[in-house]
């Protein structure tokens, strides 16, 4: 076996890394990327990553954010997690040079299982990694995200090694490309990636009943069947540990049946559909697939001094402030609520996927034709509702994921394999000239048409209007929004310009290969620097150089403030409510503090119902006290804020400069004299509202039978010891049974009480903290958070892997023993 044949091979994967790190050549100087997402998840992180470095283990649980929640989903570390040791091995680079690498390699194999030649896979994969879409995730800190996409077509290849017929080979591939898909930890990618290979089973499945092959095909499945539960399997600490707190998180099911104002709350399975919409795709806007500023680019755009906007703000207010203002201008004029930047595929790509179109025969052409299709109809959302709300109501899982424009990854993959299978058609068929010419003039004039249509069809329909338009309504400047709109078509007449070109462009050069006026090899290069020109003229705009800092500013991203500084002096165990920030939408606090808020996208179902419900009227009650300016001390006296006192929020930050200190507080720990049993959550909530939860605790019916009242002992005491993140301890001393409550969250999986070493219950009180039975005397009280999940997980993990091995070895074996050959 000659070396020299994997050659081409080591050559694409040393491209690929010198791709990369050219794209982001600032990680060549130390610098690190900025990432909005990425920083807030520091502020977050920051008390599990700080005990890890103390301790060398995992408290699987965070007290810093949202009054505590598991860290199952905030970056835990799980043990016996060999697949995640494999990943890193794989992301050698800096991020997010690692993950564009991965991107590459990934399709580069995919590539390669469809027995596409190394230069055309080369120049598939880098049209595939720099899509705009998966380059300006790395700008909005969509890591996982991004991860999760680089490994889809790893999968992919290993499915079709397995419909190729070679099955040990797709077994692994599948196997080992699935368990990193799901270490990747995005669920919904992965989902997603389920229907484009649900898509592809259809396909195969029409194929072989045609050919009356199923029994073949049942077999292919049911290999596939025992990859991805291997494959899935592997994962089972994190799978098991992510499906237990879904059922806690907002993904779950509520127990409440009223609205905030009282009125019937309709019932929900999942998320709620407006939740799950929000980011829909326009179904105008998905021209902006093949033409990059189709609505305007991002939600804010530099425009230069040629611009109508700049003209008209230079003319009233001089070019000082036309510069200002011209720096960030609202320029899209979509639906969403925020884009990034356009998710521009490109036009040479769709060029070459209509070519793919007509060059391509059977299944595959309708695997990713049909997945194409499929993945843009379910992105328009609410757009589409027929649709939508059919897989909203009626789809396994479709609930429990938002964003649903986020499911165009598939035509993200879909368009660039099948434009390289088309040209690779192009290239190998043995078609006459003439035919060949006039299937690539369809290719060129349907791409064309697409442009056009989508030009007039903006013209025809559309007033260019933005939905935050209303910003630019100045007296002085009248018409401002005018010029804004004018240059909105201009972005739009622009770009469709440039499509246009690429794809003329592109198609030149393959019309002069048919001519024989072009070799091969200059062929592929020339659509391979089109390609680059196109994606990275676009990329740049939203992800370059700009981006990156040093290492230091992205690792330790929040400087105290006055305000944190004067908090941190008191070394106490109490909660931070900051009324300068979106308290359920930021991670600073909790970088510096234990913040009753915090940045994550599944938050506990019943603490978001308690913020919902109370602690956002009492923080609202809060600030109106303190902007009345007259009698703020004897307001704050009378005001209730029972939500807040029993989640021992002690300190209000006001400003960078100001903190209000909260003296009414009710502690770590106290004495509760009354329990007033309830029947529902609604009762629950609804009582809470106007309680005094330093006297009087709501505790469920179903889940207590204890008597209700205690005596009073006013030289009864209970206080906190020590505390880190699962371990909590608390000395109390009584004359008389007492009932405690903790301004913990109770969290009925993973959290046990101990009372001097023994386990004792304990019980969900104030519809989010914990409660529990003092016996009279001293005692120490102890809360451990010990979740069975994560040793059952990493048992069944271990089991798969074993499994994996073993399969893999016998059927490697019994493989080479039928190769060879008996002696006579």
């Amino acid at each position: 076996m000659k070396l020299t044949k994997y050659l081409p091979y080591v050559g694409a994967i040393v491209l690929f890394i010198i791709a990369s790190l050219l794209y982001f050549n600032p990680v060549l100087g130390g610098k690190q990327i900025k990432q909005s997402d990425i920083t807030q998840y520091i502020g977050m992180a920051k008390e599990m990553n700080d005990f890890r470095a103390e301790n060398n283990e995992e408290p699987y649980w965070i007290g810093n954010a949202f009054s505590g929640m598991p860290s199952y989903q905030v970056g835990a570390k799980f043990p016996n997690d060999f697949v995640k040791e494999l990943d890193y091995l794989l992301r050698f680079l800096p991020r997010p040079a690692d993950y564009l690498f991965l991107y590459f390699l990934g399709f580069f194999l995919l590539l390669n299982a469809l027995k596409v030649d190394w230069k055309l896979s080369i120049l598939g994969s880098l049209a595939f990694g720099f899509s705009t879409y998966l380059i300006i995730i790395f700008g909005a800190g969509h890591n996982a995200k991004a991860h999760t996409i680089a490994y889809m077509p790893a999968v992919l290849a290993g499915v079709i090694y397995v419909f190729q017929k070679r099955y040990l080979l797709g077994f692994i591939v599948t196997v080992i490309a699935m368990a990193l898909q799901i270490v990747a930890n995005h669920i919904q990618m992965t989902y997603y990636l389920g229907f484009c290979i649900l898509i592809l089973g259809i396909v195969e499945a029409i194929d072989a009943f045609k050919k009356k092959q199923l029994p073949t095909f049942a077999k292919q499945a049911g290999i596939l069947i025992v990859a991805f539960v291997i494959g899935i399997g592997t994962n089972a600490t994190r799978l098991l540990s992510t499906k237990e707190y879904a059922n806690y998180s907002t993904r779950g099911k509520s127990e409440l049946t009223i609205n905030t104002d009282g009125s019937p709350k309709k019932k929900a399975k999942g998320l709620d559909k407006a939740y799950i919409t929000e980011y829909s795709y326009g179904i105008l806007e998905t021209f902006n697939l093949i033409v990059p500023r189709y609505m305007g680019g991002g939600t804010v755009e530099k425009l230069g001094e040629n611009s109508n906007f700049y003209k008209v703000f230079e003319e009233k207010a001089g070019k000082k402030a036309a510069e200002e203002y011209s720096e960030q201008v609202l320029t899209y004029w979509g639906d969403q609520p925020i884009v990034e930047a356009p998710a521009y595929i490109g036009a040479v790509i769709w060029f070459l996927f209509f070519l793919g179109v007509f060059f391509v025969r059977g299944k595959l052409k309708y695997w990713l034709v049909s997945a194409t299709i499929f993945s843009i109809l379910l992105s328009w959302g609410k757009n589409f509702s027929v649709l939508t709300n059919l897989f909203i109501d009626y789809v396994p899982l479709y609930n429990k994921f938002r964003a649903v424009s986020s499911i165009q990854v598939i035509a993200e993959l879909c368009v660039p394999l099948l434009g390289v299978l088309g040209l690779k058609e192009f290239f190998n068929t043995k078609m006459a000239k003439e035919e060949k010419q006039q299937l690539l003039i369809k290719a060129v004039a349907v791409t064309s048409g697409v442009i056009i249509l989508g030009l007039l069809l903006a013209l025809a329909s559309s007033t260019f209007e933005g939905l935050r338009d209303s910003q630019y309504q100045y007296k002085e400047l009248p018409t401002l929004i005018d010029a804004l709109i004018a240059d909105r078509k201009s972005m739009l007449y622009t770009d469709s310009l440039r499509s246009l070109i690429l794809v003329v462009l592109s198609g030149g050069i393959l019309w002069f290969f048919i001519k024989e006026k072009v070799k091969l090899i200059p062929v592929i290069g020339l659509t391979a620097v089109l390609i680059l020109f196109d994606l990275l003229s676009v990329d740049l705009k939203y992800v370059n150089k700009d981006d990156f800092t040093t290492a230091r500013n992205v690792q330790r991203p929040f400087v105290a403030n006055k305000a944190d500084k004067k908090i941190l002096e008191d070394k106490s165990h109490f909660r931070v409510a900051n009324l300068t920030a979106n308290l359920v939408n930021e991670g600073r606090t909790s970088y510096f503090h234990n913040s009753i808020g915090g940045y994550h996208a599944a938050k506990m179902m019943r603490y978001q119902e308690l913020f919902e419900y109370n602690i956002s009227r009492e923080l609202s009650s809060l600030i109106n006290i303190l902007n009345s300016r007259d009698s703020i001390v004897e307001k704050l006296e009378q005001a209730s804020f029972s939500s807040l006192n029993m989640l021992n929020t002690k300190y209000f930050i006001l400003s960078d400069e100001t903190v209000l200190e909260n003296d009414k507080a009710n502690g770590n720990a106290w004495f509760t004299s009354k329990l007033i049993p309830v029947a529902s959550a609604n009762d629950e909530i609804n009582i809470l509202k106007s309680l005094n939860t330093k006297k009087a605790t709501v505790i469920r019916k179903n889940e207590y039978s204890g008597v209700n009242t205690f005596k009073k002992d006013s030289s009864a005491s209970i206080r906190l010891e020590k505390y880190t993140p699962n371990h909590l301890s608390y000395i109390s001393n009584t004359k008389e049974d007492q009932f405690a409550v903790f301004s913990e969250v109770f969290y009925k999986d993973g959290w046990n009480a101990y009372v001097d070493g023994k386990l004792e219950p304990h019980y969900q009180v104030n519809y989010v903290l914990r409660g529990m039975h003092i016996p009279k005397g001293e005692h120490k009280i102890e809360f451990k958070f010990e979740p069975k999940v994560i040793k059952t997980g990493s048992k069944i993990s271990l089991i798969f892997l074993g499994l994996f091995a073993l399969i893999s070895i016998a059927w490697f074996y019994f493989e080479r023993k039928k190769a060879t050959p008996l002696d006579s």
